[in-house]
């Protein structure tokens, strides 16, 4: 995976039939060079320390 920044989007989705997709948009890069973890804040408002994994795809932001 690409290096990430603030204002990138992200989708982790959903493990099974009846777990939806989570969307969010990255607020803070804590790793160096644009690595994880990532403070992500979701759509729903609730924010988290996230460490990508294989269920996590990103939208990059405008202009990246």
């Amino acid at each position: 995976m690409s290096a990430l920044q603030q204002g990138d989007r992200i989708v982790i989705r959903g493990r099974t039939v009846e777990t939806s997709d989570r969307h969010g948009e990255i607020i803070e890069v804590k790793g160096a060079d644009g690595q994880p973890p990532y403070r992500v804040r979701f759509d729903d408002g609730h924010e988290s320390i996230v460490f990508p994994g294989g269920d996590f795809s990103v939208e990059k932001a405008p202009g990246t």
